[in-house]
């Protein structure tokens, strides 16, 4: 379910919050003011899919190479700052459409107000960016450590220093490695303020853990309608980031994107390299963007059930296997031939609903 309780507000020319769909975000490991190197690994993760990219401003040189980035990308910029108002500035005059900082470590209310201005001037939200490992030294001490108590009241704490600088356009994280704390964490706060939210599970890890990691905590707050944009955090290639998230939200039914496969987990029945033929009609119907659903399953006993579910499928047999549509047996299809009858299929379905 989408969040319809936040506030809806706009980072450049995207919505978020109040009903839209949960946008997806990942974050460039480059040097930001390496521009080429940047620009060309955002224009990759619009290819696959991302909706808003962060980049870190740690110098004045990076903020000022915002300005060359913006002109070449297509999606909504954040800044990322730490400490430095005077970054944070310069990033809102270099043209980031989101700043995302943490109010309690960026100086004092004069610099906090400062940043308002800037942002306020431009039209351009804040994040408040807790992280567990960057808490008040005050409320370590108040809770014993970083629990989920300590980030929700950091991030309530961030919100109100923003509001009494009379600033309400505003996007809040509260992000940890630990499941249960992070989760809570966005439970307490979704509890009292209307903020859109930004969810993730920050040092989630490798791709392969860590997607697995983001998944049962995202799950866990998607399901409760909590959330309004979300970044799986990999120590990898971002463009994986977004294929996770893509994933995610589709599993989680709220969004769709291109072809989604069921298959069997193969067993004794099993006549024809399933594995095989699984992987590769994933690769094979990669470049199909609209909503699909295929089965791909290796006998008839759980094959035309599973079809009957999908928009396609195909159930293999001795030498042979069964291509279905909507349930409907639609032929039957020599097992060397099985692959390229079903993208055959599936590119002649995308054509009847264009």
């Amino acid at each position: 379910m989408t969040n319809t309780k936040t506030k809806k507000i706009r980072i450049g020319s995207l919505a978020i919050g109040g009903g839209e769909p949960i946008r997806i975000q990942s974050m460039t490991n480059t040097k930001t003011y390496d521009v080429e190197a940047t620009v060309s690994q955002i224009q990759r993760l619009e290819e696959a899919g991302c909706e808003i990219v962060r980049a870190s401003v740690p110098d004045m040189e990076s903020a000022v190479a915002l300005t060359e980035i913006k002109k070449q990308i297509q999606i909504p910029l954040v800044a990322d700052i730490h400490f430095d108002y005077r970054l944070a500035i310069a990033a809102v005059e270099h043209g980031a459409d989101k700043i995302r900082i943490n109010p309690g470590n960026i100086g004092d209310a004069h610099r906090v107000r400062q940043v308002v201005e800037a942002c306020r001037a431009r039209g351009i939200p804040i994040r408040v960016g807790v992280n567990a490992g960057s808490l008040e030294k005050d409320l370590l001490a108040k809770y014993g450590g970083p629990t989920a108590e300590a980030l929700a009241e950091s991030a309530i704490r961030g919100v109100h220093i923003l509001e009494e600088a009379h600033f309400d356009t505003i996007v809040v994280s509260m992000k940890a490695s630990d499941l249960t704390v992070c989760t809570k964490a966005y439970e307490i706060f979704a509890e009292h303020c209307g903020y859109p939210l930004h969810i993730g599970i920050t040092e989630a890890g490798p791709v392969f853990d860590g997607a697995i990691k983001s998944a049962m905590g995202l799950g866990i707050l998607l399901n409760q309608g909590i959330g309004d944009t979300l970044r799986v955090s990999l120590t990898g290639d971002p463009v994986q980031e977004v294929a996770a998230a893509k994933k995610i939200l589709t599993f989680a039914g709220l969004r769709k994107f291109g072809v989604e496969i069921i298959s069997c987990p193969t067993c004794a029945r099993t006549c024809i390299d399933l594995i095989s033929l699984a992987q590769q009609a994933q690769t094979a119907l990669a470049h199909i963007r609209k909503p699909l659903k295929i089965a791909i399953m290796g006998c008839a006993v759980n094959g035309p059930g599973e079809a009957r579910e999908a928009d396609l499928g195909i159930a293999g047999g001795r030498g042979e296997g069964l291509l279905f549509r909507k349930g409907e047996i639609v032929r039957k299809v020599p097992e060397e031939r099985l692959l390229e009858a079903l993208v055959e299929e599936a590119n002649q379905m995308c054509q009847v609903w264009q």
